[in-house]
């Protein structure tokens, strides 16, 4: 072996790397929100987050990229710890999938089909079908379905790459010699749990060993403990991402590392048992690489199976070994290690958004009960709100602005555009509630009130901003089309209110009924209304176009059908009853 093959083989590598990443990328790309959805429905029942992680992990093709997401989750506070334990052992045995592909490589056989099996063989079709599909297909995900072939293609040539490298050690007698020293056990394990840490990918790890063995140089006693080390060393990149997060984050980290741990121990034990007690037979023999696969396989099954039962003790020893604070530790919902994941980032920013939603919906219709009777309490809470949701709208445009810079889907793309415009209507309604709060404060200071005509025509006006406010949040929270619909019809009949309020005050004013300076102060009131419904009304309108890239906020009622017409105007006959003015 030369210094070319040397070259060749960390060449290979890096392809195989390169391909490893490019695939599990557009995978999850593919799967956009399902992953969400799929972690949405996680319960405590460790059997049923076993099958997820399992899922999951072999959707996106990384075991390491779902423990990061688990610590970027229970830091923020959307999982339990206890949750994690299944989701961890099933990441494990979905990750036994690729070195099941890799070990086809291995497969000798003269007939034409069984060869095409050959990832080697096949691999260069796949790469064509998945060019063709990224240059020629207009649906994004058609071309990322492209992409994914093409990267396995990549994968599967770093693969064939590191193969022909190491192809002359089998006839380097230097070789043979320092593979004695793999024969130690503990140093077996040693190396495979170094090797897998420094490139952070068990696949890959495996999928070297899976290359090494076809040299016929490499036996069962040699292999079986570098696969248990892979196991130890692929949870360094868990280890890395709990740098910097709270107590119950790292408490994942050590669930990782602890059960890979104890399989590893567990498995040695058993290695011992069978190679030097009983002495069977067949631990000096050449191994292929559908054997390492097939033990890479059962060792994960069999450590999952048998700790599986322990999953609280995992958690007792995690909670030992991590000693909880003397202070509550604040949750980071926003955790920057979830951009490993966009869709479920998505998800999250989703959950905030409607937070901020409600609470700014719940700001305003307070704001508008306090005049009757004004607090500072009320104030002071409002206030509380206001200041909050300022913050979660820089929060938020800056987490949505990180996450529309990696590798999203049109879809993701979509929701993060709609997320962007609905987070400005939302945080300005909280800012409606702070001016209507000070407008009360000062009718309350003035010790002036609204006359009794004005306040009949503020309660219906009330009444009205109530129940727009509560459909917008409402179909925004659950995405509810038909509800979004029912927001513009009222919209135009506040429009209409608003109108026929100023126009009564006038009257009023000439009558004596109501003073110049009360009429400053329903001026503004009427103001911030009219500027809340329009807020909502975008929203609404949001929803309705969530499809879309470029919002028209007013301008999609020239799009309605003559049905979506019929119907607008039936809810607007229906608003314009419930909502008028008393004579």
């Amino acid at each position: 072996m030369d210094i070319y093959s040397i070259i060749t083989l960390c060449g290979g590598l890096a392809f195989f790397l390169f391909g490893m990443h490019v695939m599990s990328g557009s995978l999850e790309k593919v799967a956009g929100g399902k992953l969400e959805g799929i972690l949405k429905t996680l319960t405590s029942n460790p059997g049923k987050s076993l099958v997820l992680g399992a899922v999951i992990t072999i959707a996106i093709q990384s075991s390491s990229a779902l423990t990061v997401m688990l610590v970027g989750l229970v830091n923020s506070g959307i999982m339990d710890l206890s949750q994690t334990v299944g989701v961890i052992m099933g990441s494990n045995v979905g990750t036994t999938l690729t070195a099941w592909i890799l070990g086809l490589n291995g497969l000798k056989t003269d007939n034409f089909f069984l060869s095409m099996l050959k990832p080697e063989n096949f691999s260069p079709i796949i790469a064509l079908i998945g060019v063709i599909m990224i240059m020629g297909a207009k649906s994004a995900k058609k071309r990322d379905v492209g992409t994914i072939m093409v990267g396995f293609s990549v994968l599967m040539f770093g693969m064939d790459l590191m193969s022909d490298s190491v192809a002359p050690l089998a006839n380097m007698p230097e070789f043979t010699s320092i593979l004695t020293a793999f024969n130690n056990p503990i140093l077996g394990v040693l190396i495979g749990t170094v090797f897998t840490g420094i490139i952070q990918s068990s696949a890959a790890s495996v999928g070297v060993l899976q290359a090494l063995s076809l040299t016929g140089s490499i036996t069962y006693g040699m292999a079986i403990p570098i696969i248990m080390g892979q196991n130890i060393g692929t949870c360094v990149t868990a280890l890395l991402s709990s740098i910097g997060v709270n107590k119950n984050a790292k408490k994942v980290s050590v669930i990782h590392i602890s059960f890979n741990l104890i399989g590893t121990i567990l498995g040695l034990i058993v290695y011992f048992i069978f190679k030097d007690l009983i002495k069977i037979g067949g631990f000096d023999n050449a191994i292929n690489s559908f054997a390492v696969a097939g033990f890479h396989s059962v060792f994960n099954i069999a450590t999952t199976i048998v700790l599986l039962p322990f999953s609280k003790r995992l958690v007792a020893l995690a909670n030992f070994v991590i000693k909880e604070g003397s202070t509550e530790e604040k949750h980071v919902l926003l955790d920057e290690r979830l951009l490993v994941s966009p869709s479920i980032a998505i998800g999250q920013c989703k959950i905030k958004t409607v937070y901020m939603a409600n609470q700014a919906s719940k700001a305003f219709l307070q704001s508008i009960s306090v005049f009757d009777k004004y607090t500072e309490e009320d104030k002071d809470e409002i206030k509380a709100v206001e200041n909050e949701l300022d913050e979660l709208e820089d929060e938020l445009n800056a987490y949505l602005i990180k996450i529309s810079g990696t590798d999203v889907s049109d879809t993701d793309g979509k929701k993060i555009n709609g997320m962007l415009h609905s987070i400005v209507d939302i945080e300005r309604i909280s800012d409606y509630a702070m001016s209507m709060i000070l407008l009360a404060e000062n009718m309350d200071k003035t010790k002036v009130s609204f006359s009794e005509g004005a306040k009949r025509d503020i309660d219906v006006l009330n009444r009205a901003v109530s129940e727009i406010l509560v459909n917008a949040v409402e179909c925004y929270t659950g995405e509810n089309t038909k509800l979004a619909s029912t927001v513009e019809p009222l919209k135009s009949i506040i429009d209409k209110l608003i109108l026929n309020m100023r126009n009564r005050h006038v009257a009023r004013l000439r009558t004596g009924e109501c003073s110049g300076e009360l009429g400053v102060v329903l001026t503004d009131y009427i103001n911030y209304c009219d500027r809340v419904a329009g807020h909502c009304s975008n929203i609404a309108i949001n929803v309705i176009q969530s499809g879309n890239i470029i919002f028209s906020e007013h301008d999609y009622l020239r799009d309605l059908s003559e049905t979506e017409k019929a119907e607008y105007e039936k809810n607007r006959n229906i608003y314009k009853e419930r909502f008028a003015l008393p004579e």
